[in-house]
């Protein structure tokens, strides 16, 4: 596992690195002060360049800047907060915001592909009205919450849209994106047919769907807590279990046309 970009301690960069924070967004307003955002990450991604270079010399920089593949995974806490401020947004004012966080992404992106970035992986939006905290909060008893869907698959559509224009216009750009709202989904709706008990409440956690609280706020609160993990899609209100996750990770390192394209992640590795 790729060491975090802040933890204290020498760091060998030409392995790679972690600039990943909870909570984060890709808005400098997305919970500002407590989660590090996606510009902020991207300004540790220049600061991990420019030791790559003082270490490497300027060519063997540019060559592992050149062949590294960057994941991404981000957006789905600006739509979180977004519908939880404004849950009878007006389409107009939902397809403002959605601009907004496609065009600062694009942005990002862009500033990747200048540092000598060629392959980016994306992990979409997952469906967001179907974790237990959002049923639960919502007081949903059956299906998922839509008004959370419903932006998680407009912002997915769109950023498909950014990604191929990308790949006309930028030289060498080459991408990935795996389809984790569908693949989220057919666990919530069919956990059966992927070896799990329960695809829909949280194994950790209080309320009807373990949707909240798993841990009683620092032990203090009781809390409930599942026998086996294993057979829970969902460890707590908004993260999947260890189990859900490792087959989630299969689909994103060799995943077939069908949710991972136009290349996996296996494919950008075994590219020079």
């Amino acid at each position: 596992m790729l060491p975090p970009y802040l933890q204290p301690g020498p760091h060998d960069f030409t392995d790679g690195s972690n600039f990943a924070s909870g909570g984060a967004g890709v808005l400098e307003t997305t919970n500002p002060g407590l989660s590090i955002n996606l510009p902020t990450q991207l300004s540790y991604l220049k600061n991990v360049a420019k030791l790559l270079e003082l270490k490497l010399g300027d060519l063997e920089a540019k060559r592992v800047l050149r062949t590294a593949v960057y994941l991404v995974s981000i957006g789905g806490v600006d739509y979180m907060l977004f519908y939880s401020t404004y849950p009878n947004a007006t389409e107009s004012l939902r397809s403002e915001f959605i601009a907004n966080v496609i065009g600062n992404l694009t942005v990002v992106l862009k500033e990747i592909y200048n540092l000598g970035g060629r392959k980016i992986a994306f992990q979409n939006v997952g469906s967001l009205g179907c974790q237990p905290i959002n049923r639960q909060s919502y007081g949903v008893t059956e299906g998922c919450v839509e008004g959370f869907s419903t932006l998680a698959r407009l912002h997915n559509r769109a950023l498909a849209n950014v990604l191929e224009e990308l790949d006309l216009e930028l030289s060498g750009f080459k991408y990935s994106i795996f389809n984790y709202y569908d693949a989220l989904l057919d666990l919530y709706h069919n956990p059966a047919k992927h070896g799990f008990t329960n695809g829909s409440d949280a194994c950790c956690g209080i309320g009807p769907y373990r949707g909240d609280d798993c841990g009683g706020d620092n032990g203090t609160e009781p809390y409930e807590l599942c026998p086996n993990p294993g057979d829970y899609v969902w460890w707590d209100g908004g993260h999947s279990t260890e189990r859900a996750n490792l087959k989630l990770a299969e689909q994103i390192w060799s995943g077939t046309l069908n949710t991972t394209g136009p290349y996996n992640v296996k494919q950008f590795f075994q590219q020079v």
